[in-house]
């Protein structure tokens, strides 16, 4: 584990490397809190620090303080040396934010104990957030395909319409549908009808730029925001997801099944609304799927305020 030492005077830093090596962490020394602060507050910065108490440029309590008011970034365990053996001056460190204290001049033995606590508390630190992170991605995904779920990419959408207003930057957005899935639901069962949708979502996230997103939108349908991508870019990424949807059959355990995409594309510039931006995505994807299925669609780039053309149809239906 990678240890930050900010001590002022050199044989008592050196004496705290040498047996911090010894013990096999990975030492960076420094000399003075303005050095320790600009160590702490960046990048891959250690999660243990040793700190003097006092020492020129910033001393330990100080930085303790800073490090609990910052609002992001990992945990630091921080263990101040000092030669203070008041218990008021003692309280006064664990306000600022101290996590422990050890009495100069230390005890090798001392100091390797609380630093073995230390390095268990910055472990389980990390195992809750590995935790908070897995039941944050659990709660955006969807529990068959493992892209994002409706909720999540509608969120995405939105986020990326406001950047690309903000930033006057074109984006598109695919609703996508797998052509006739009420059949394979119908005659080869549910199980194969979800093997057939996690496969189609794998395929379609192995055409995607790093920077597209794919959600599903209900059932057998999927909603695709990509970035900087005008009418054009977005009809040519769309045909490279429908060929590689159709390209080979799936293979399930009922046997392999043919399947086929539709896909509406819409896009637009500058102030598009999000409601006719989907509408837009939609009317395409039906016209898609009157003109025979198996097929891209490009809706007409629509403005803030305009109104799409209304279609004559009913929602499109799941299984459709």
């Amino acid at each position: 584990m990678k240890i930050l030492v900010a001590e002022d005077d050199s044989v008592t830093r050196r004496l705290l490397r040498v047996a911090l090596e010894r013990w096999n962490y990975e030492v960076i020394a420094v000399g003075d809190g303005a050095q320790a602060r600009e160590a702490l507050f960046q990048e891959g910065a250690p999660k243990l620090a040793i700190l003097d108490w006092v020492m020129p440029g910033a001393d330990g309590i100080e930085i303790c303080r800073e490090l609990r008011q910052r609002k992001a970034g990992t945990y630091i365990y921080t263990l101040v040396l000092t030669a203070k053996r008041e218990k008021g001056d003692l309280l006064e460190g664990l306000d600022a934010g101290a996590d422990d204290f050890l009495i100069k001049p230390f005890d090798p033995l001392e100091l390797h104990a609380r630093l073995r606590s230390g390095c268990r508390i910055i472990e389980l630190q990390d195992q809750l957030i590995a935790a908070r992170e897995a039941m944050r991605d659990q709660a955006t995904r969807d529990a068959l395909t493992t892209v994002w779920n409706r909720a999540a990419v509608m969120e995405i959408l939105q986020r990326e319409l406001a950047r690309s207003s903000r930033e006057e930057l074109p984006m598109s957005l695919m609703m996508a549908d797998l052509d006739h899935f009420k059949r394979i639901n119908d005659s080869m069962g549910h199980q194969t009808g979800d093997a057939v949708l996690q496969e189609v979502a794998r395929r379609i996230q192995s055409v995607l730029r790093p920077y597209d997103v794919v959600g599903r939108y209900g059932g057998e349908e999927f909603l695709l925001v990509a970035p900087g991508c005008d009418g054009s870019a977005a009809l040519s990424l769309a045909e490279k997801i429908r060929a590689r949807v159709l390209s080979t059959p799936v293979l399930t355990l009922a046997g392999p099944v043919p399947v086929t995409l539709t896909l509406g594309v819409a896009s637009y510039t500058e102030d598009s609304s999000l409601e006719s931006l989907l509408r837009s995505a939609d009317d395409a994807l039906y016209r898609g799927k009157e003109a025979g299925r198996n097929r891209s669609e490009l809706a007409a780039p629509l403005r803030f305020g305009s109104i799409p053309p209304q279609s004559s149809r009913p929602r499109i239906t799941l299984g459709a």
